[in-house]
């Protein structure tokens, strides 16, 4: 079969949409670490629809990764002229783009992306290098103690890190008097662009304190709100690509057909002007990603462990299971969203419907297995910080106590292997109790010592061995269950106080 390339273009099916902008006409402004499904699915598709419109075309992005699997991305996408296609899939329908932002990718090696960022031209270096990446512990504190960090403050000048990287070109900006670049986040991560300022800023002072002054001087690090739900790709979602273009593509990637990017306006060194393609740009971003944190990443976390106990596979799946549906909605209205400050014109309810809405797109083919891995990480930034919020203010905890007893059964049990580093561990405390389940510091912190915590999680514990799963949600839904208040299906923004 003919593979994708620049050839190829004039050839694709009138279906297929394809880049309305002449590939030589683009130059870069963009480095982009982590080449990754959600990146393509994400930031490339923005762009291309700005190229599109004629604008922004000396902000075209070059691909950049630190991984061997950035090394197997590179040598696909380059077969292909830095082509990719991505497939929005909708419940009965699907709508294909080839995608032509990108127009290079650093060879896989830190001292190749280090030079890249050099360049006067590349004025953002972006990044998903996931939520694990960050060196930060379950409090927030940067680990320096870790490795890799010790080794890029001992020779600053060969580092290995993505930090270490940026600080090391930023470092040689400021040498040659080049305006240093905005450092953009683009993970799931509350406070991302807080998150990376952190970390860079703490490695920059231990390695020389100047640096680190004028760091903090000189580089935005805006915060940012990403949402569009991207699976992997696997055998169907190829054979998918290739039925809609007529011709392989090496590198295909399939999402929703939902995109959402709000950005704090805050650049070192301009931007592309995305708000023409729907991006939101705004002073402060907290309000917005907390309410995707809190009701879209933390009901996917509150949906895998219990949908894994019941047999599911997918999540379109488990939320034609009632008992769950029912579970994840009632604590999303009843617990979460009153932890949440008022955001004008928005009502959270109807946010929380679109969530479910979107989970339920059979087109998508998620996966549970996918949502449960990492709970170790992804449970501290999605479910604790609630809790925590919960806790603080005397509110209701006991759906979300459910969650966690949840997740420690699945732990205790695990129907599938558990796809996370303290596997064996989370795996050994929870068949010990809750309370000693509770008290690994790494995933819980102090959070982990609150008595009203450690005495909901042990009671939900209880009731799910003596009742049942089955049962204990339904009567956390239907407020059978100790503790629990009913609320009113209608919470919107206007009845919450921040």
């Amino acid at each position: 079969m003919r593979t994708l390339d620049l050839t190829a273009l004039p050839r694709l099916p009138e279906t297929v949409t394809r880049p309305a902008y002449a590939r030589a006409a683009l130059s870069p402004g963009i480095l982009h670490i982590g080449v990754g499904n959600f990146h393509r699915a994400h930031m490339a598709v923005y762009l291309d629809r700005l190229f599109s419109l004629g604008e922004g075309l000396d902000w075209a992005i070059v691909g950049a990764g630190l991984r061997p699997a950035d090394a197997t991305m590179r040598d696909r996408l380059a077969a292909q002229d830095w082509l990719s296609s991505v497939t929005d899939l909708d419940d009965g329908h699907a709508s294909t783009r080839v995608t032509g932002a990108m127009i290079d990718f650093c060879p896989v090696d830190p001292r190749e992306v280090q030079d890249r960022l050099c360049d006067p031209a590349i004025r953002i270096l972006s990044m998903t290098v996931t939520e694990g990446g960050y060196f930060l512990d379950s409090d927030g504190t940067v680990m320096l103690q870790d490795p890799a960090l010790q080794a890029d403050i001992a020779t600053p000048d060969t580092p290995r890190t993505v930090f270490g990287i940026a600080l090391a070109a930023l470092r040689r900006r400021r040498a040659t008097g080049v305006t240093p670049f905005t450092v953009l986040s683009c993970d799931n991560l509350q406070g991302n662009g807080d998150a990376t300022r952190r970390v860079t800023l703490a490695l920059a002072d231990a390695q020389d304190p100047d640096l680190g002054a004028w760091v903090r001087e000189n580089v935005a690090f805006p915060n940012s709100m990403v949402d569009c739900i991207t699976p992997r790709t696997g055998a169907d979602e190829t054979a998918l690509a290739d039925r809609a273009l007529g011709l392989r593509d090496a590198a295909p990637v399939t999402c929703e057909p939902f995109r959402q990017w709000v950005i704090e306006d805050h650049f070192s060194a301009g931007r592309p002007p995305l708000e023409k393609v729907g991006v939101t740009f705004v002073n402060d971003v907290s309000a917005h990603e907390l309410m995707k944190l809190r009701l879209l990443n933390a009901s996917h976390a509150t949906l895998c462990y219990a949908a894994a106990l019941r047999g599911h596979r997918l999540v379109h799946e488990a939320m034609q299971d009632a008992v769950i549906a029912d579970y994840l909605r009632t604590v999303a209205l009843r617990e979460t969203i009153p932890t949440l400050g008022r955001l004008p014109g928005v009502d959270y309810a109807a946010y929380l419907d679109d969530v479910l809405r979107r989970f339920r797109n059979p087109a998508i083919g998620d996966t549970i297995a996918r949502l449960a891995e990492d709970g170790s990480d992804r449970q501290p930034k999605f479910i604790l910080p609630t809790i925590a919020d919960a806790l603080a203010r005397g509110l209701e905890i006991e759906g979300l106590a459910v969650e966690l007893a949840i997740w420690m059964r699945f732990c205790a049990d695990p129907p599938f292997p558990i796809a996370d580093p303290l596997g064996e561990t989370l795996t050994a405390r929870a068949r010990d109790g809750a309370e000693a389940f509770l008290d690994q510091t790494v995933v819980f912190g102090a959070l982990g010592r609150d008595e009203r915590l450690r005495h909901a999680v042990s009671s939900a514990a209880d009731a799910l061995n003596h009742d049942g799963l089955a049962a204990v949600l339904q009567a956390y839904a239907d407020g059978r269950l100790s503790g629990s208040r009913s609320a009113s299906p209608g919470v919107t923004c206007e009845d919450v106080t921040g």
